[in-house]
């Protein structure tokens, strides 16, 4: 009975360090948050960061959703943001989030990432941006700028 009860504290101690690791791995980013502010002017047309108490980290356009605490969200899920395009909510309804790897996948070319990765619907996705140099920067940015690291550089 003991060692039963020591078996399953570790499955559920491994469990939770499992989750953490997924919840680490969703906001973990590998670039310069720097490097990728300056970078901001590509996407500011369309994109704004306006944290969830209205606090504005960087003024944009309305075209697109807001950024703000886009690491570990599920694609065309922001709330306030209602434009997304067939292929898009298709693909967030795949249960992926938003971590550094899709995200840079995704910026380089847009339309065929959602295709590659399970969109269905109209072929036509709404994103034209494409930003080939830059995105693990842009990405850190993201992250040290969302609610898990606001302020933090890593």
């Amino acid at each position: 009975m003991k060692h039963t009860l020591i078996l399953a504290a570790a499955a559920l101690m491994s469990l939770g360090a499992s989750a953490a690791f997924a919840d680490d791995h969703a906001t973990a980013a590998s670039g310069d948050p720097e490097a990728g502010e300056a970078l901001w002017r590509g996407c500011r047309s369309c994109h704004s960061i306006v944290a969830d108490d209205g606090t504005v980290i960087q003024r944009g356009g309305r075209t697109g959703p807001n950024l703000y605490g886009v690491a570990g969200r599920q694609p065309g899920t922001q709330a306030d943001f209602g434009r997304y395009s067939e292929l898009m909510t298709s693909f967030g309804e795949t249960g992926v989030v938003w971590d550094e790897e899709h995200f840079v996948e995704y910026v380089a070319n847009p339309v065929d990432y959602l295709m590659h990765h399970g969109g269905e619907g109209s072929r036509r996705g709404t994103m034209s941006f494409r930003l080939a140099n830059g995105a693990e920067d842009m990405w850190a940015y993201l992250v040290s700028v969302g609610p898990e690291g606001e302020g933090d550089s890593e």
